[in-house]
């Protein structure tokens, strides 16, 4: 760990400067994000609503989890004005002056590194290429563990915002993963019994300032995620976002009204493989870009395997049991080096 070492300058504070790109963001030839990332127009709309009534929305999930490890879902809990004020919270977060914001900083008064918090993601080598956001990283669940010392109180609404739509994510989040048992023909509550009550829940705000020189950085690297699932309320404006899928980087397109459901490596490794969690990125332009992004994770203190009705002669064990927390102490620092944590946990 070397966060003391290193420069900590949040983002933000270097796209107003306009001064000379910091070497530290500028990335290797081969890493840029250069050339036209057609959009993943494939992507399917899943109404949560009707996940347990049509056999057609199931197969739409069931599709879009196999083709991409994504889908976009909408739900009458969630309104496009409610959304909306999801949005401009964080934005108006992330507007306030740097003082009020570094309250709820990521860094002790040592200068070590907390998850939770506002400020940049770990950095754990000097010569680690950083990406180009700032965020706010905060625990949602268990209610009981919430830090609320980090949890803004400006804008004044923040606190009883983010407290309501982590209510009505989490019941998208049990639906979702009933569904994944049910089209992988497991007991519905296979997956949902492990992430309930027992299980933690992370939301990350993330600022992507625009960027004069966006052909040599990128928001944020290539990654999968570490949850088990993870809901994205993107952008309304700004595209950003893209998924590799058979070598070629898409464009997720927003849909104004709509989560993003990525399955993370959790997920493939309790499916076995038959789910992938997606590689993605998120590339910068000259405009700001602000995502709200839920990660819903079994306890730290639980182990992960694959369902044992998934793995058979014809379909072996591709991945060992895990702890969970092991495990994400492997992802964040792989995460920081832009490698894959379930690479290690693979048979």
């Amino acid at each position: 760990m070397v966060e003391k070492a290193v420069d900590r300058r949040l983002v933000q504070e270097l796209a107003r400067s306009g001064g000379e790109l910091p070497a530290q963001f500028v990335q290797k030839e081969e890493n840029r994000p250069i050339g036209y990332s057609p959009p993943a127009s494939g992507v399917p709309i899943v109404d949560i609503g009707r996940l347990f009534e049509s056999g057609e929305e199931a197969l739409r999930l069931k599709s879009g989890l196999q083709t991409w490890g994504l889908c976009q879902v909408v739900s009458d809990e969630l309104s496009t004005n409610f959304l909306d004020e999801v949005r401009s919270v964080a934005k108006k977060f992330f507007y306030l002056p740097k003082e009020e914001k570094l309250k709820y900083g990521n860094l002790t008064d040592d200068g070590e590194f907390k998850l939770e918090g506002y400020g940049n993601d770990i950095v754990v080598t000097k010569d680690q290429i950083r990406d180009w956001n700032d965020r706010l990283y905060l625990l949602v669940e268990p209610e009981c563990a919430r830090s609320l010392e980090l949890w803004p109180d400006n804008p004044s609404s923040f606190r009883s915002l983010l407290h309501e739509y982590s209510i009505k994510t989490r019941k998208i989040a049990d639906n979702v993963l009933k569904a994944i048992a049910r089209v992988l023909e497991l007991e519905e509550n296979c997956f949902a019994d492990q992430i309930g009550e027992d299980g933690t829940a992370f939301v990350r705000f993330t600022y992507y300032p625009g960027c004069p020189r966006s052909d040599a950085v990128i928001g944020m690297k290539p990654h999968t995620d570490g949850s088990a699932i993870t809901l994205l309320l993107l952008d309304k404006s700004v595209d950003g976002l893209q998924v590799l899928k058979d070598g070629e980087w898409y464009t997720v397109l927003t849909v104004p009204n709509a989560l993003l459901l990525n399955l993370g490596d959790q997920m493939e490794i309790m499916s076995n493989g038959i789910f992938k969690s997606p590689m993605h990125r998120v590339v910068t332009n000259y405009q700001e870009r602000v995502s709200v992004v839920m990660f819903y994770s079994v306890n730290n203190e639980n182990y992960i395997e694959p369902a044992n009705n998934l793995v058979d002669e014809e379909s072996p064990r591709l991945y060992k049991k895990v702890l969970i927390k092991s495990y994400l102490n492997d992802f964040f620092e792989n995460f920081a080096e832009g490698k894959r944590a379930i690479d290690f946990a693979k048979v």
